[in-house]
């Protein structure tokens, strides 16, 4: 089979589709949706209110003054014109095209512009020139917690796959070029591994199940769709480890594109990226209304954008996206409840 490479898709646009409920997911009204209508939840413990932002999916190239150096610095200066100033960013993976050392560190000359501190996660295309050598020398370790105003956060690894590579003879080089196709159909799909999911089961046991969780991914903790590696194949066991919790929010990155879902008590969002947007794969979504439109193609901004999540005392969150071309539907402009 042909595979895909992400160069290959730039530019590509899609159709909104119909959908029905996807198995296994929540499904709203669109009519409850905004806001969760209905919908009854259990009484997590109030917390401070506050606004982190987010940024991700750079994909910077070892090419001096590329266009993706320009999106990553506008993401950069649209956090810091806000006011006030969120209390921190997290950052979704991805912000090399390649692995390059140049390019991370190229990355983090940009992102050490903002003006309040910020956390990183690894991803795919971050890490398989030198399996993480560089990124952790930049960015430190790519799984960690920490507590902020009532809210435990934390950032997992989701793109490590079993070992493709050394039987084959490849070299870094040949590694990190398959794990840049969109579909690499000899790779296996990613996840977060045994040694994490101890790890996070060690982080969480003695924090109270009233305490509000927001997690970070690289790749969606739900099977959005496998074949681009829209999924990660330990979720299931990430969420039984988080099952207790009374509200989960999960964002990731590598979609470029708005989607939602939630399983269980684990609520999921997509964000835009700051290069390019993908399309949306043909697979039935349980809210298709908030499909951002490609109004377009040849506004090279279209489809980007950085984020905010604003967290209420009863920690009902708003993701906003603040899009760089001002074209995402009224809906997904308003904000996506989480």
């Amino acid at each position: 089979m042909k595979t895909i490479s992400r160069r290959q898709f730039l530019g590509i646009t899609t159709k909104m589709t119909a959908a029905t409920a996807f198995a296994g997911t929540f499904a709203p009204s669109a009519t409850s949706f905004f806001g969760l209508g209905g919908i009854a939840h259990a009484a997590t413990k109030k917390i401070t209110p506050f606004t982190f932002a987010i940024l991700t999916d750079a994909h910077l190239y070892d090419i001096k003054d590329h266009k993706f150096d320009a999106f990553l610095e506008k993401g950069v200066a649209d956090i810091n014109s806000m006011n006030p100033l969120p209390d921190f960013v997290l950052y979704a993976g991805d912000i090399g095209q390649s692995g390059k050392d140049s390019e991370l560190k190229k990355g983090k000359a940009i992102l050490d512009k903002l003006k309040v501190k910020y956390r990183v996660i690894p991803g795919e295309h971050d890490w398989y020139l030198d399996m993480g050598k560089s990124w952790k020398g930049h960015f430190g370790n790519e799984t960690w917690s920490f507590d902020h105003k009532g809210v435990h956060f934390i950032g997992m690894n989701s793109i490590l796959v079993p070992d493709f590579w050394t039987m084959a003879g490849l070299t870094p080089e040949e590694r990190m070029g398959r794990m840049e196709e969109l579909e690499c159909h000899n790779c296996g799909l990613w996840g977060v591994g045994s040694a994490q999911l101890e790890w996070l089961a060690k982080d969480v046991k003695n924090i109270s199940r009233d305490t509000p969780v927001v997690i970070l991914t690289h790749s969606p903790l739900w099977n959005y769709y496998p074949r681009w590696n829209f999924q990660t194949v330990d979720a299931p066991e990430i969420r039984e480890i988080l099952r207790k919790f009374e509200k989960v929010i999960a964002i990731h990155g590598h979609v470029h594109q708005v989607v939602y879902n939630q399983i269980g008590n684990i609520s999921s969002a997509g964000l835009l990226s700051t290069s390019w947007p993908w399309p949306y794969p043909p697979v039935e979504l349980p809210y298709p209304h908030l499909k951002m439109n490609r109004v377009d193609p040849g506004n090279f901004e279209d489809g980007l954008g950085s984020h905010a999540v604003n967290l209420a005392a009863d920690f009902m969150g708003t993701l906003n996206y603040r899009e760089f071309a001002h074209l995402l539907p009224e809906n997904v402009r308003r904000g996506l409840k989480l």
